[in-house]
């Protein structure tokens, strides 16, 4: 069949190549408009309860995580010259389109008893003027007085001041956001070479803004690497340019497919779909050097052009065929899980990886039929002594010390296995961050003064309107409060509590001995301050007033049934959130609804009854934590899921096309061992060296699984080839094999274990991951493949013709 495909294929090569141009022309076309992706990745799918929480709490609260902070450790902060700039530095940045407001020291607003003692008034702590030192520290004096901004703007201690910008959502879920961030930062570094300090900063907004740039910088840098490096290791191999540009050709229109189909499907360029382009290199180069190969091979035993383009094509196609199918079922198979980013990946990868074969099966017989024969030169490699050597050793192994090399190969996975049992699911925020990028030093910088700038939000819902404002209720959240202050990992909480604290200090005349949660007689005398709806008490001008009533305001509903207790909290990472989130779930549970749990109980007929879901129900606060902590552990967990689920299909359907192409349960098993073994090698080594289970790592094995098993369906479709012409003879055809699909498997491994290596050159660790241990697995399956498989064959046929 494959023959007559071949005579189709050269007899219409012209309007193949024709089309083939045509496609790539619309692929170009649409590639042009691609847009890159600025909004944070999806990793949790819409319909999962925490995604779900989440958007009730923005549609009640609005979005919590668009907030940046800035951060400066000085004692010279409250000198005037400093405080002017810094006074300066706050109002250019209020006028950057995208920045919403600012709260900082020169924004506070001290809340003051009115003559009437009827209203508190929010003034300014120090005027909106240049201010002179004694005017700085009569400010100074004020508020340092003032507990509300404690551990919130400032750390006395430690001589740390902080400022918050929040930043427009929807403005930085485009590209718009760098232009915003860019202006940022020429403002601060202006501020930090004038004023001789270090300005930190942090926050969702930028650190996504920065890390999305960076990365995607990178793969343009890794997709040119990957093209130069590939061009000189197919120079070197087949020492002529025509054969390098064919082949770079080939990838290059299939980097050209893969952006096209990325804009044809209203994807947009993210992360994860950022390292397709040059993955589309390092797939596509074996190709082309097993075409290559075995038309150099078949010429040379023939002398006729025509003849070596038929047998080329009737021998890899099949072969092709398959290895592009399985390497595109290790991509294809993360469209079936829920997570958006994965699913986009896995269908724009894996089309296009399939794509490469018909790409490859079009172009590559078009072109080598309008160029001349190939010179001895050109088919130099297919002698390589060294290589020869190397060959001639496997082959030595493989017939004479089978039973070392199962030994070794057990006593390897042994070890490997060990490692496994080391392995953990370990995730952060900021996970493939360089410890010493400056990202990664900010970021521990307010965890270490300000608790952390992760946001986790805890909505309290009376179930009643208005029950949010009683007593009982502040009672219990201010219990609560201080819970989470006694945290080392948490920074200060932010709710109504600290508000009414702040109002009753200034009702005492601001002596902050009285800056406490005020009990029935003080809110009856607050009340009055209380039912204010736009701090009507402070003029026009006072937008610091007004800035502090909206916050206030912020923190619970319309309906006042519902409030949030806003919270920041370290980069803990996914193995010790689950357990400070219960811990606080739980906490939480016991405060607000313990009486209400303790009359159940008592009234209960039996245990049974008491811990039925109906209790739930019956409690008087509903209490649910959502934010981006806790969004963001659900989505590493459950992308690594998705993952390991997508691993299993991906074994499954890879099996399923095994059985298909051998028919033969034993050819089977020899063509599943020798693959696994890499992955469990692999998962060992990760496991030694401490390299955790997260999102980035655990793509390496559904990926490095379809492309090594290439490796393995190349040497037994080879071998099952020259099975029939040797009469069976097990013994001489893997020697055969060994030989004439060894020399393209160590061409091909030494192209991909390169290609995936430049991505070891990564500041980030999830590429690096990627580079490192896909390398390694590549590596493995190799020697798998070319020792452990031919002496497995030999084990398993040992009778000639079987």
């Amino acid at each position: 069949m494959w023959k007559s495909i071949a005579l189709l294929i050269l007899r219409f090569k012209y309007l193949l190549f024709l089309l083939l141009l045509a496609l790539t022309a619309f692929f170009g076309w649409q590639a042009k408009d691609v847009k890159l992706g600025y909004e944070f990745a999806k990793a949790v799918p819409v319909d999962n309860p925490k995604y779900l929480a989440y958007e009730r709490f923005k549609k009640v609260f609005g979005e919590n995580g668009g907030l940046m902070v800035i951060g400066v450790q000085t004692p010279r902060f409250f000198d005037s010259a400093f405080f002017n700039d810094y006074v300066r530095l706050q109002k250019s940045l209020k006028k950057i389109h995208g920045i919403e407001g600012i709260l900082s020291v020169p924004a506070a607003v001290n809340l003051v008893r009115a003559d009437s003692a009827e209203k508190l008034q929010a003034l300014p702590v120090f005027k909106d003027t240049v201010l002179t030192q004694a005017q700085l520290d009569s400010g100074k004096t004020i508020f340092l007085n003032l507990p509300f901004y404690r551990g919130l703007l400032y750390d006395k201690a430690a001589k740390t001041w902080l400022m918050a910008v929040t930043t427009n959502n929807a403005l930085f879920n485009t590209p718009a956001r760098k232009a915003v961030i860019d202006s940022v930062l020429g403002l601060t570094n202006a501020f930090e070479a004038k004023q001789k300090v270090d300005l930190r900063m942090s926050g969702l907004p930028l650190i996504r803004t920065i890390m999305t740039d960076k990365i995607k910088n990178e793969m343009r840098y890794f997709l040119v690497g990957s093209i130069l490096l590939s061009a000189l290791i197919l120079l070197a191999f087949f020492r002529s340019f025509s054969a390098m540009l064919l082949s770079l050709a080939v990838v290059g229109i299939g980097v050209i497919w893969s952006v096209g189909f990325l804009q044809l499907m209203g994807y947009k360029l993210s992360i994860l779909t950022a390292l397709i382009p040059p993955l589309i290199v390092v797939i596509g180069i074996p190709n082309c050097i097993y075409f290559l190969n075995k038309f150099h091979t078949s010429f040379r035993e023939t002398g006729d052009k025509q003849t070596a383009l038929i047998e080329m094509i009737s021998k890899m196609g099949v072969v092709t065929l398959f290895c592009n199918i399985t390497a595109a079922i290790g991509f294809a198979v993360f469209g079936l899980t829920k997570s958006a980013i994965l699913k986009e990946f896995g269908v724009v990868a894996g089309v296009n990886v399939f794509a490469l074969f018909f790409i490859s099966l079009f172009f590559i017989p078009a072109v080598l039929s309008l160029l001349p024969a190939p010179k001895a030169v050109h088919m130099k490699y297919l002698n390589n002594p060294r290589l020869q050597r190397w060959l001639d050793r496997l082959e030595y192994w493989a017939l004479n010390h089978r039973r070392t090399i199962f030994i070794a190969t057990a006593v390897v996975l042994a070890v490997s296995v060990a490692g496994m049992l080391r392995l953990k699911s370990l995730a952060y925020v900021v996970d493939d961050v360089p410890k010493q990028d400056k990202v990664y030093r900010d970021l521990k910088f307010f965890e270490d003064n300000f608790g952390g700038v992760l946001p986790l939000e805890i909505v309290i819902d009376a179930k009643k309107q208005r029950r949010i404002v009683s007593l009982p209720t502040f009672v219990k959240m201010d219990s609560l409060v201080q819970y989470l202050s006694s945290r080392s990992y948490m920074g200060k909480a932010l709710t109504l509590t600290e508000g009414l604290k702040f109002a009753k200090q200034a009702f005492f005349e601001g002596d902050s001995t009285f800056y406490a949660l005020p009990g029935e007689n003080d809110l009856l005398a607050l009340k009055s301050y209380l039912s204010q709806k736009d701090d009507s008490t402070a003029s026009t001008e006072n937008v610091q007033g007004k800035g502090f009533a909206k916050l206030v305001s912020s923190f619970m509903d319309k309906d006042r049934q519902r409030a949030r207790i806003s919270v920041t909290m370290k980069d803990v990472g996914s193995e010790q959130l689950p357990a400070i989130l219960d811990s606080v779930q739980t906490r939480a549970e016991e405060i607000f609804n313990r009486d209400s749990v303790e009359a159940l109980s008592a009234n209960a007929d039996t245990k049974a009854e008491h811990k039925n879901d109906t209790l739930w129900g019956k409690r008087k606060y509903n209490i649910e934590l959502t934010g981006g902590s806790v969004t963001a552990l659900e989505g590493s967990r459950f992308i690594i899921s998705g993952l390991k689920e997508s691993i299993l299909w991906a074994f499954l359907l890879i099996t399923a096309c095994m059985i298909y192409l051998f028919r033969s349960f034993r050819i089977l098993l020899c063509s599943l061992i020798p693959n696994l073994i890499p992955l469990v090698i692999t998962a060992g080594v990760m496991g030694w060296t401490g390299v955790p289970l997260k999102p980035s790592t655990v793509l390496v094995f559904s990926v490095a699984l379809g492309i090594a098993i290439d490796i393995t369906i190349r040497f037994l479709v080879n071998y099952k080839q020259q099975l029939k012409g040797n009469n069976g003879d097990v013994k001489k055809t893997v020697i055969e094999t060994i030989h004439s699909t060894g020399l393209s498997i160590l061409y091909t491994s030494i192209v991909l274990t390169a290609g995936f290596v430049i991505f070891c050159f990564s500041a980030f660790g999830g590429t690096e991951a990627l580079g490192w241990l896909t390398s390694l697995t590549l590596v493995t399956a190799t020697v798998a493949n070319l020792v452990f498989l031919p002496a497995l064959l030999l084990t398993v046929f040992r009778k000639k013709g079987q």
